[in-house]
């Protein structure tokens, strides 16, 4: 077996010794990571979404096997919260100490000295299971048509990524993009076109995301990436490859090429920020009300949340929306009157029909 196909192991105990005869017994049938202590092992686990199981020492400095599994039984990332804790007792260990791992979480227990057979009957047993779960966890959280993550993906993927920028200081960035209209676009093509056009803008997307990021298909017609360690500025400039891939997706309806009308959403929380996954959601469907409000093509981020108020500029006049207007930037007059809108698309629409009546005329 290829050693990147064996399932990793964390064996944590203060030593030497001990984490010495693990990973000698274990070392021709898992990979085998040591610790010294909770907190380095805490730390590990962290950094490192894929260890199948963890056999922990109850007396440990800095931080013993308790407080180790506290954290890991209470940890916001599912994968690690239902990771397989193997306690690990000596003969100091006594059976109120035992009774007391297992209430706070503790999978099974094996007592020193251990032997290679009792160490690898208990590694093979709980990896080959959270191997199976996480197999499962996996096939349920992929989308049936497109093949990406779905929106419970997106969802267990949000958590981990928010819980590891507060932990890193690192920043974060979330994308949305979504086909305008949908229901219209299906009537006009129909389930089987209109499931064509999905699996080719999922595909079209999964061209542009990096390795880190994350993809998933969180509504009908609704696409949202991940961009970890990616800023605002950083949003943007995806956005524009994500754009730009997107005009490639034209269709036929009667006769004609239409293109896909996309709107996009982006928000980058902040480094500091402690949001919680429901308050990001919020935002962006707060900002994708706005996108659709605005009609095809919108993009609105961060900076354009922000009324003309809060830019420190003036309230733009009639004098210089009309400019605007003539000058063909109808939505930069839109998006600076965000109280009107609705009320203002019917009648730019119609002065952009007059104006191409008078250009054909």
């Amino acid at each position: 077996m290829d050693n990147k196909e064996k399932a990793l192991l964390l064996f944590v105990d203060d030593s030497k010794v001990m984490r010495l005869a693990a990973d000698k017994m274990l070392g021709r049938e898992f990979r085998v990571d040591v610790a010294e202590n909770g907190a380095e092992a805490w730390a590990m686990i962290g950094n490192n979404p894929d260890y199948s199981v963890v056999f922990s020492d109850l007396a440990m400095p800095e931080m013993d096997g308790y407080a180790l599994l506290e954290k890991i039984r209470n940890s916001q990332d599912e994968g690690i919260a239902k990771l397989p804790v193997i306690i690990v007792t000596g003969a100091e260990n006594d059976d109120q100490a035992r009774t007391r791992a297992l209430s706070m979480g503790g999978t099974d227990f094996i007592s020193k000295p251990f032997n290679s057979t009792d160490l690898l009957a208990r590694a093979r047993a709980h990896a080959n299971y959270q191997q199976e779960r996480k197999e499962l966890a996996r096939q349920a959280m992929v989308d049936p048509l497109t093949r990406v993550g779905n929106h419970r993906y997106f969802v267990h993927r949000l958590g981990q990524e928010l819980a590891l920028s507060t932990r890193q200081k690192t920043a974060l960035s979330v994308v949305q993009l979504e086909i305008y209209q949908f229901n219209q676009l299906f009537i006009q093509l129909g389930k089987r076109r209109a499931d064509m056009v999905l699996m080719k803008l999922a595909q079209l997307l999964q061209g542009v995301v990096r390795k880190e990021d994350s993809l998933a298909r969180t509504k009908v017609s609704q696409f949202t990436v991940l961009l970890p360690s990616a800023d605002i500025e950083g949003a943007r400039r995806f956005v524009e490859r994500a754009l730009k891939v997107c005009e490639k997706l034209a269709f036929q309806h009667r006769g004609k090429p239409q293109r896909l009308p996309i709107n996009v959403v982006l928000h980058s929380p902040g480094v500091d920020s402690k949001t919680t996954p429901g308050a990001l959601q919020a935002v962006l469907e707060g900002y994708m009300k706005r996108a659709q409000q605005a009609g095809a093509g919108a993009v609105v981020g961060d900076e354009d949340e922000m009324s003309p108020v809060d830019k420190n500029v003036p309230v733009m006049g009639i004098e210089q929306a009309l400019g605007l207007i003539k000058a063909g930037k109808q939505r930069v007059v839109v998006n600076a009157l965000p109280d009107l809108k609705r009320q203002l698309m019917p009648l730019l629409k119609l002065m952009q029909q007059a104006s191409s009546g008078r250009e054909r005329a």
